[in-house]
């Protein structure tokens, strides 16, 4: 009890106590990262979080000339009150594949509060499909042209492939959360889409991300048989577009997507799979 002006013993008032995922601290706030699924605990008083969810990313399309995956959705949620447990899932990156088609990015959430999972690429094998919307959108394959959408507020949409009908057969690369995927031509493989930068202080201090940036879109396939390599993937960890092998995998923990497939001769190749995504809760030092 502490004692006020008039002599009297004050109730001191609770501050929350905190517990759950991994953390770390700037001289201002302290961060709580989620990885995996898990609990952020409140204790003692209601707190204000700032709450930062990223998706899983989308696979690329398998098969050659594919399209590149979406990225996962990266929204934050400012102001949160957090008071008892809150549920923590971090939505697992697509799955890439030859023999099957491949599969979105799963949401993450904490509590209600959810970002979208980042929509699959155009695939040519084991049968066409034409790309997903997500959280960012697939690109396309050579043969559905035109990228799928994204989720307002959390990406941007996926690269429209390109055929001439004769020598030219691109997929095109997946929405990055900074940028749209770029659109294949008569002279280029449409490369994945930027991701986002806005939080790399966060990431600075939590220790996640690629050079600062989250969430990029994968690249569009290649076409080896006609000598043609596949493209980048978007900043932030996108899979490039496979090269005589199969999409690369987007990083994991940053939301971002998978590359398309080539078609190396002789045998198809898979798509990459996306990258899981990750949660981060952050609130001031002051206020525990």
């Amino acid at each position: 009890m502490i004692a006020n002006l008039t002599g009297v013993l004050a109730t001191p008032i609770p501050k929350p106590s905190v517990t759950g995922g991994t953390l770390t601290s700037d001289a201002t706030y302290y961060y709580r990262t989620f990885t995996a699924n898990g609990t952020l605990g409140v204790t003692g008083a209601a707190l204000s979080v700032d709450v930062l969810v990223v998706a899983g990313g989308g696979a690329g399309g398998g098969g050659g000339n594919s399209g590149g995956g979406g990225a996962g959705g990266v929204k934050l949620y400012s102001a949160l009150s957090a008071l008892g447990n809150k549920n923590v899932v971090i939505g697992a990156g697509g799955t890439g594949s030859f023999a099957s088609l491949p599969t979105n990015g799963e949401d993450s959430s904490y509590d209600s509060s959810t970002a979208t999972g980042g929509g699959k690429g155009g695939a040519t094998a084991p049968s066409f499909q034409n790309p997903a919307v997500g959280g960012s959108g697939g690109g396309a394959n050579y043969s559905g042209l035109t990228g799928a959408n994204g989720t307002a507020g959390q990406g941007n949409k996926g690269g429209d492939g390109y055929s001439d009908g004769s020598t030219k057969f691109w997929g095109a690369g997946g929405g990055g959360s900074g940028a749209a995927g770029t659109n294949s031509n008569s002279s280029a493989i449409g490369p994945g889409g930027a991701g986002t930068n806005t939080y790399s202080a966060w990431l600075s201090v939590v220790g996640l991300g690629v050079s600062g940036y989250i969430a990029g879109g994968g690249g569009g396939g290649g076409d080896y048989f006609r000598g043609y390599a596949g493209s980048a993937g978007g900043s932030g960890g996108g899979g490039a577009g496979g090269n005589n092998t199969s999409g690369i995998t987007g990083t994991v923990n940053t939301g971002s997507a998978g590359g398309g497939g080539d078609n190396r001769p002789g045998t198809g190749t898979a798509g990459g799979s996306g990258g899981s995504g990750f949660v981060i809760v952050r609130y001031l030092k002051t206020a525990v």
